[in-house]
């Protein structure tokens, strides 16, 4: 028997900015309706971290819904469309960056508005999972270990304070980690996501889970497809394009 398959969405913004990070309102809810009409179950981390101890089992076809960034536009767009269908998703935010404009290598022009605390908490207490994006959303391979091990330590710690609740997954800014760097994250979190382009599954490394930029699938009949199962010569081709892309590119360039 097959293993069971999860995509693990990524977004970012949801508003009509420009670039590959921001998806338009109506065609975030359309993918959104497409997954309620396809009747494929949305879950959370904690429930693959389960069936991967063995303790649950997941559906043949799963999907988790992530946000990256914490952008003002998850409040205000993104969560009332999902709240509707009854999804919860998890949006990792860089602690550094709470009430700011984004100002991080390769951001938005014009800068988006992240949430500010009260915004958060108000998400966290209707459902919304949050996780942490370090604190001031820089490449960790870069980085000397103490100034790691406080990016990592000092976010979860913040959020775990502001919000009372234990903080156990985690997303390196720009999906940039290597095998040191995820031993390190493995030491303070329970599970890590990255930008490589794939669907994931139980036998997934957890701490370098795999998710699908959904704006690779802003065309609705795409989507659909991929729901129903039909998608994967699109998604092999978008993955070659993507390593062709990453060969030649600068690592900040990446999303």
């Amino acid at each position: 028997m097959a293993a069971p398959v999860v995509d693990i969405l990524m977004y970012h913004s949801v508003s009509n900015a420009e670039g590959p990070t921001s998806i338009a309102p109506e065609i975030f809810a359309e993918q959104m309706a497409a997954i309620a009409e396809a009747g494929v179950k949305v879950i959370s981390l904690d429930d693959l971290l389960s069936a991967k101890a063995g303790k649950t089992t997941l559906p043949k076809q799963s999907i988790i819904i992530t946000f990256d960034d914490g952008f003002k536009n998850f409040a205000e767009t993104a969560w009332p469309v999902m709240e509707k269908f009854g999804f919860s998703p998890i949006v990792y935010v860089p602690t550094g960056w709470v009430a700011k404009a984004e100002n991080w290598r390769g951001a938005n022009e014009p800068a988006r508005r992240l949430m500010n605390w009260a915004e958060i908490r108000e998400m966290s207490d209707a459902g919304v999972s949050i996780g942490s994006h370090a604190v001031s959303h820089p490449d960790l391979t870069t980085l000397p270990d103490d100034a790691l091990l406080a990016e990592l330590s000092q976010s979860r710690k913040t959020l775990e304070d502001r919000l009372g609740k234990p903080i156990p997954h985690f997303a390196p800014p720009y999906g940039l980690t290597t095998l040191e760097v995820r031993s390190k994250i493995a030491k303070e979190y329970k599970s890590s996501v990255g930008t490589r382009l794939g669907r994931a599954s139980p036998d997934d490394d957890i701490f370098d889970l795999p998710r699908l930029e959904m704006f690779y699938f802003a065309d609705l009949g795409r989507w659909r497809d991929h729901l129903a199962q039909k998608g994967a010569l699109y998604l092999n081709r978008r993955r070659l394009l993507r390593s062709v892309r990453e060969t030649i590119s600068k690592p900040w360039e990446r999303v």
